[in-house]
């Protein structure tokens, strides 16, 4: 096991996506079973994804 920051995936396989995530986003940590070593960028692709709507549970619309 590993854990990471989102910013380390997005760093390595979408960094064109980095300005649009916001830093807490980007903070999050993320827990790799097999490492970031061997995580392929479709799995990147669904843990980034995964983390944004998280964030999102945490909006209010007022």
């Amino acid at each position: 096991m590993e854990t990471v920051k989102l910013f380390e995936i997005v760093n390595r396989w979408c960094p064109e996506m980095l300005p649009f995530l916001k830093p807490n986003e980007l903070d999050s940590l993320i827990v790799l079973r097999d490492g970031l070593g061997i995580l392929e960028q479709g799995d990147a692709m669904e843990i980034i994804q995964y983390s944004i709507c998280e964030h999102q549970n945490d909006i209010y619309i007022q």
